[in-house]
């Protein structure tokens, strides 16, 4: 069982959550001035780091609010949670 620690609830079950993919992407500012191959990769395309990652979660059977994990991708060891809006953490794996 991996525990993951809610910024407002506290450590819970990994089934009360639910990973939504990297944190800390920028939309782009002026949507309208870019290409077709611009906003596809914005989005479509994504990092996928082996090691130290950067993530948007859902505590969707809890408090059903959104905070950020960084997570290693190798041994899904969470080394901080943080809620949106604070700085990242900088970490290394």
């Amino acid at each position: 069982m991996l525990l993951i620690n809610c910024p407002w609830c506290g450590p819970r079950d990994q089934t009360e959550f639910h990973c939504h993919g990297e944190a800390h992407i920028a939309r782009p500012a002026d949507t309208e001035a870019l290409s077709e191959e611009q906003w596809g990769d914005y989005v479509f395309f994504r990092s996928n780091p082996k090691g130290l990652h950067y993530e948007r979660w859902e505590h969707s059977h809890g408090c059903r609010r959104w905070f950020n994990a960084a997570r290693d991708t190798v041994t899904d060891h969470i080394y901080a949670t943080y809620k949106p809006g604070e700085t990242k953490p900088e970490l290394e794996s």
